[in-house]
């Protein structure tokens, strides 16, 4: 979809524009400051996150314009003159960008964006860009957690009847994917982002006609070279499953291509293991075992411990909604102003320490284990910085510094790359299908013991010692140098 006209410029809350307006009505709307985007708690109690949603942001910055409506809208609240009003007509998006590349496992307080520009526009844009990246990364990490649990089976993305309106259903389908889902229900979807579609038929099919088995040759009429049914209608294992298996004969007789039965409803576990025996017994080995019906991570976990026979898990509304946790919590907040020619850090200080922002212009570095090529922890450091080198690194806890650990032997990469420079891309962003390799990698980087789907262990986010003393020296400064 990169680079379809679609304007979302003023979707934005109001008092973003307010402070715009009053930036302008006091000549400094052209300041250049710094925002970070972050988050501060992993979702989901998950041990990571898997960053999406940059290619929507790209499109969202490339198409920033305030139309002719909506400064005739902008004018009828009554709220800004003439003046303003004739700046936001010609403005554009003229800043830098540097973000995390969609796919990247990611820690609360990393910046998975960072956004150079005027105030007014950094101020602008910041409700779409959360929004789009709150939403992304919250499913991509929903869906990279289901697809775990199915331990290498398959997994669908069924939700778009359950999202949260129709963009939740096509950009939580494209994080879906993009985290490991093989395939989605949702047509638009798939002709949008290229990927690829899946379904059957539902209850109703079966519903329609006098008999199930009526239904079934129906259907396989329809779609003889793919025939799979759903098989629990009325009873699965009495008619659902020996009306199934009768058409399937006719169907491979006729030289068509049986695929494999849909469960919808029951227990999984023992209808599942029925099925195959079943299956098996007519000569139907690689016939498939679709599971639907309200799964997620834990339900699929424990239905494969009790030893479900099923192939393909369809997951929708657990999945498309993050329903256990609707909302990632990302935020937007200021960590530089220009002075003169200086990039002056600024910090936002609360009672609350896990509010505390680190300020000043930042990157953001991953440390590995040279000998396992296992990353052993991240490091939030000053953007002007050397990455770090040498044959060993301390990483120390930035709330409880006497917690150390040192890397013998290690390997540094920078996070974030060049989006945007001066208003213009500089970045190719990458087809879906590289994103999900690249998930795949980054995954398989990270110890198990990071990846658990309870309790998992807490993955290191160090600040460099020099952000750490500035970000102190700040804080005490603020207090008036109390303890």
């Amino acid at each position: 979809m990169l680079g379809e006209p679609r304007n979302l410029t003023l979707l934005m809350d109001l008092y973003q524009l307010n402070m715009a307006y009053a930036h302008f009505r006091n000549g400094t709307h052209e300041t250049p400051v710094v925002f970070d985007l972050f988050y501060r708690a992993n979702p989901f109690g998950n041990g990571y996150a898997i960053a999406a949603g940059l290619e929507t942001a790209i499109e969202y910055l490339l198409n920033f314009r305030f139309t002719q409506d909506d400064l005739e809208y902008l004018r009828s609240l009554g709220l800004y003159d003439e003046e303003f009003l004739r700046y936001l007509r010609d403005l554009r998006f003229t800043g830098d960008v540097d973000a995390v590349p969609e796919g990247t496992v990611v820690f609360p307080n990393l910046p998975l964006l960072r956004v150079t520009a005027p105030v007014i526009q950094a101020h602008l844009v910041e409700t779409a860009l959360l929004n789009i990246i709150n939403h992304q990364t919250l499913i991509a990490t929903k869906a990279a957690r289901v697809v775990q649990a199915a331990q290498g089976d398959k997994v669908l993305e069924f939700g778009l009847r359950r999202a949260h309106g129709p963009d939740a259903g096509l950009y939580g389908a494209r994080a879906s994917i993009l985290a490991g889902c093989e395939a989605t229900s949702n047509l638009l979807a798939g002709k949008l982002f290229q990927i690829p579609v899946v379904g059957t038929h539902a209850h109703a099919w079966v519903q329609f006609f006098e008999s199930e088995i009526e239904a079934f040759r129906a259907w396989a009429r329809a779609f003889p070279a793919s025939v799979l049914f759903l098989v629990d209608t009325y009873d699965t294992l009495r008619s659902g499953l020996p009306n199934a298996l009768k058409v399937a004969r006719e169907v491979e007789a006729a030289g068509g291509k049986f695929l494999g039965i849909r469960l919808d409803s029951g227990d999984l576990a023992y209808l599942s293991k029925v099925a195959r025996k079943m299956l098996d017994e007519a000569g139907y080995p690689d016939a498939l075992i679709v599971a639907t019906s309200d799964l997620d991570e834990y339900l699929i976990r424990d239905l494969k411990a009790q030893g479900a026979r099923v192939n393909v898990w369809g997951v929708g509304t657990n999945l498309i909604t993050a329903r256990d946790q609707p909302a990632l919590g990302g935020v937007y907040k200021l960590a530089a102003t220009q002075v003169g020619s200086q990039m002056v850090p600024k910090i936002k200080v609360s009672d609350n320490p896990a509010k505390v922002t680190n300020p000043g212009v930042k990157k953001a570095v991953r440390i590995y284990e040279k000998s396992t090529g296992m990353a052993a922890g991240d490091l939030i450091m000053l953007a002007d910085e050397p990455t770090p080198t040498g044959p060993a690194i301390t990483l120390f806890d930035p709330v409880h510094p006497w917690r150390r650990k040192t890397v013998e032997g290690f390997e540094a990469r920078e996070l974030l790359v060049p989006i945007f420079r001066r208003g213009e891309l500089v970045y190719t962003p990458p087809p879906l299908s590289a994103i999900r390799e690249y998930v795949r990698q980054e995954l398989a980087t990270f110890w198990d013991e990071y990846k658990r789907l309870v309790n998992p262990e807490i993955y290191p986010v160090d600040l460099s010692p020099a952000l750490w003393k500035l970000k102190n020296e700040m804080v005490h400064a603020v207090r008036g140098g109390g303890p």
